[in-house]
C-alpha cells in the first residue's frame, strides 16, 4: 500500500486554503504537516526550495508546489462535485494576477509604499465584475460551486478582512452572499481545522 501524499501547509495562507479544499473535496487521503512560514522545516525546503506553501509530496517523490496544480492533481484523482467541468483558466489567472496585486498593496501598504486606497478601489472594480456573474446563479459557474469559486474566494475573503465594515458597505451584495456561502460551508470549516505544528521530533 502506498503512503499518502504529504501536504505542507500554513492555515492562514489563501493559496494553501484552496489546495486543502480541493484535496478534502476529492476525498484523497493525505498527511497534513502544518508549518510556520518563519521557521520552514528542512524537509519542506528539500522538497521545494522556493519555500512557499502549499507543497504536496507524492508517494513516488513527485513534488507539486503550486496551489492550482495541487487542485488539478487532487481533482484528477477524484472529482465528486464536478469542479473541473467548467474551469475558466483566464478568470482564475485574472484574480491570481491583477486582483492579488491590488490586494497585497491594499493589505500590506507599508510594505509596498503605495496608496492603499487606490488599490482598494481597483480591487473593488474587479469584485463588481465577479458580482455580475451572480445575476441568476449562486456560484461563478452556475448553481453549484466549482473550481473557479474555490480558487478565487480565499483572496476575496482576505480582501474583505482588511476592513470588514468598509467591505460590508461598499462590496456588491450578491458577491458578499457568495463569499459568506463559501465561508460558512462545511468544506471550508474542514479546511480550516487547526492542526498542531509539525516537527521532525514529533514524528
Amino acid at each position: 500500500m502506498h503512503a499518502p501524499p504529504i501536504l505542507y501547509s500554513f492555515r492562514r495562507c489563501p493559496y494553501a486554503m484552496r489546495g486543502r479544499m480541493a484535496l478534502i473535496a476529492s476525498g484523497v487521503a493525505y498527511e497534513h504537516r502544518e508549518i510556520l512560514l518563519c521557521d520552514k522545516p528542512a524537509a519542506m525546503l528539500a522538497a521545494s526550495p522556493k519555500g512557499t506553501v502549499p507543497v504536496l509530496v507524492l508517494a513516488n517523490g513527485q513534488v507539486i508546489d503550486e496551489s492550482i496544480d495541487i487542485m488539478r492533481w487532487a481533482l484528477g484523482q477524484n472529482d465528486p462535485e464536478g469542479w473541473t467541468a467548467a474551469v475558466e483558466p483566464s478568470l482564475v489567472a485574472d484574480y491570481d494576477g491583477a486582483f492579488k496585486h491590488h490586494l497585497d498593496r491594499y493589505k500590506y501598504a507599508a510594505r509596498y509604499g503605495e496608496d492603499p486606497l487606490m488599490h482598494r478601489a481597483a480591487g473593488l472594480v474587479m469584485l463588481f465584475q465577479l458580482d455580475a456573474r451572480f445575476t441568476d446563479q449562486d456560484y461563478l459557474g452556475g448553481s453549484a460551486r466549482g473550481f473557479g469559486d474555490i480558487a478565487i474566494f480565499p483572496f476575496v475573503r482576505q480582501f474583505a478582512g482588511v476592513d470588514p465594515a468598509w467591505f460590508e458597505t461598499h462590496a456588491p451584495q450578491k458577491l458578499r452572499r457568495w463569499l459568506e456561502r463559501l465561508i460558512s460551508s462545511e468544506l471550508f470549516g474542514r479546511a480550516m481545522i487547526r492542526h498542531p505544528l509539525w516537527t521532525v521530533a514529533a514524528n
